[in-house]
C-alpha cells in the first residue's frame, strides 16, 4: 500500500457542461398554496441553481481545498481519499473525522484548523463518495469501511488514536472501535441513532423529551433512505444526469435537518460552503455510488435492515456493546439520540445537549463542536 500526494484539479469541460445543463433545466410546475412540506420549492431552487451557474466560483473553492494536503490510497481494493493535517504539538492524538450522506469532508473545514491544535486530523471520504471512487465492489458496509480505515491508521503509522462520526459515520466510527478496540483510544459521535432491541421495560424510563424524540425517529420522512437503501442504481440515473435534481436532492435534507429547523438553510451554512458539497457529488460523479452505502447496511445480516436480534435479546445487547469509551454530542432541534439506549449500545462516559446546531454540527456550529471534541478526548488522557 502507497500514500501517494493527490490535488483537485477538475477539468475545465466538466465545469463548461456542469453550467450548459444547468442553463438548459427544463423545471417542473408547481401546485399552487405548497412549499417545502411537498418538496424543494421551485422558486427557491431555481434561484440556487441561477447563483450555481452565474455567482458560485468552484476554482476559488477548489483552490481553497488544495490549501489542505490531499492523498490517495488503495486498501482493499478500494481507492480511498483523505485529508492528512499533522499537528505542531509534540503529543498530539491522532483523530479521524468520518462524514455521512449527503455530506463530504468538505463538512469538517472550519474545525480543521482549531482541532489541530490538538490532533493529528486524518478527514477521509467515504468510500464511493468524492474522491474516494468509483467503487471497487460490492459490500462496503460500515463494518468494511471501519476495517479499511483502521487499516489506513495503521499504514500512517498511528498506533493509538481517536475517532468522531456523524451520520454514517456514526454507525463507522463504533465499528472500528469494535474491530480494533486495542488501538482506538475513544469515539466522539453527533448525529447519532439509537434504537429499541425489544427488551421489556426499555421505554418505562424515558422522559417526555426521549418520546418525543422516537415519536419523530418513527415519523421521520425516510422516503430518500427508502430508495437509496432498496434501489440506488435507478435514482442514480436522475441524480447524474441532472445537476438541478442532485441539488435538489441535497438541499432538501439541508433544510430539513439544520437548526432552526423552521428557517432556510442558509441561515445555518454558508450557501458557498453547501454547494461546494453539492459540486462534489456533481463533479465525481458519485450520487450513485454513494447511495450504494445506504444498500450495503439494509442488506448486510444484522445491518439496519433486520429487525430481529441473532440471538436472545439480552445476549444481543451484550455482544452488540461497544467496550471503547465513547461520547455523545446531540442536537436538541434535530438528533433523535435517547440516552439510556446509548448506554446500552457503547460504554458512555461523556454526554452533551446543544440548543444550537443541528445534524450538520461540525459545520453549523464549528466552536462548540470544536469545544466537544476537545473536552472529550481530554477526559481520555
Amino acid at each position: 500500500m502507497t500514500i501517494h500526494p493527490f490535488r483537485i484539479e477538475i477539468p475545465q469541460q466538466d465545469l463548461d457542461d456542469l453550467h450548459a445543463r444547468l442553463a438548459r433545466t427544463r423545471w417542473q410546475d408547481q401546485l399552487p398554496g405548497t412549499s417545502w412540506e411537498r418538496g424543494v420549492p421551485v422558486g427557491y431552487l431555481r434561484e440556487l441553481a441561477e447563483y450555481w451557474r452565474t455567482g458560485y466560483d468552484w476554482r476559488a473553492h477548489e483552490a481553497k481545498l488544495n490549501e489542505l494536503p490531499h492523498h490517495t490510497t488503495t486498501i482493499d481494493g478500494q481507492r480511498l481519499h483523505f485529508v492528512h493535517v499533522r499537528s505542531a504539538r509534540a503529543d498530539a492524538l491522532p483523530l479521524m473525522l468520518l462524514h455521512g450522506w449527503p455530506g463530504t469532508f468538505v463538512e469538517f473545514l472550519d474545525v480543521i484548523e482549531p482541532l489541530s491544535r490538538d490532533f493529528h486530523l486524518v478527514v477521509p471520504s467515504l468510500p464511493g463518495f468524492g474522491f474516494s471512487s468509483p467503487l471497487s465492489a460490492t459490500g462496503w458496509d460500515a463494518a468494511r469501511t471501519a476495517r479499511a480505515f483502521t487499516e489506513l491508521m495503521d499504514l500512517l503509522g498511528y498506533g493509538r488514536y481517536g475517532v468522531q462520526g456523524g451520520d454514517a459515520g456514526a454507525f463507522i466510527a463504533p465499528e472500528m472501535g469494535r474491530h480494533a478496540p486495542d488501538r482506538v483510544a475513544g469515539i466522539h459521535l453527533n448525529a447519532a441513532l439509537t434504537f429499541p432491541a425489544g427488551q421489556e421495560g426499555e421505554m418505562d424510563g424515558l422522559s417526555e423529551e426521549e418520546r418525543r424524540r422516537w415519536e419523530a425517529m418513527e415519523n421521520m420522512n425516510d422516503g430518500y433512505l427508502q430508495t437509496q437503501s432498496k434501489r440506488p442504481q435507478t435514482v442514480a440515473y436522475g441524480l447524474h444526469d441532472s445537476p438541478v435534481g442532485q441539488l435538489a436532492w441535497i438541499m432538501e435534507k439541508f433544510k430539513e435537518l439544520t437548526e432552526p429547523v423552521e428557517g432556510l438553510p442558509e441561515e445555518s451554512l454558508d450557501r458557498d460552503l453547501m454547494l461546494t458539497n453539492v459540486s462534489l457529488y456533481w463533479l465525481t460523479g458519485t450520487a450513485g455510488s454513494s447511495a450504494q452505502f445506504y444498500y450495503e447496511n439494509m442488506s448486510a445480516p444484522a445491518g439496519w435492515g433486520d429487525s430481529e436480534s441473532p440471538a436472545g435479546e439480552d445476549d444481543w445487547a451484550a455482544a452488540a456493546r461497544g467496550a471503547v469509551p465513547t461520547g455523545v454530542l446531540v442536537s436538541k432541534a434535530c438528533d433523535v439520540t435517547i440516552r439510556s439506549w446509548a448506554e446500552r449500545d457503547h460504554n458512555l462516559v461523556h454526554w452533551s445537549e446543544y440548543d444550537r446546531g443541528g445534524h450538520f454540527f461540525a459545520a453549523e456550529q464549528p466552536a462548540l463542536f470544536t469545544d466537544d471534541v476537545t473536552a472529550f478526548f481530554t477526559k481520555l488522557r
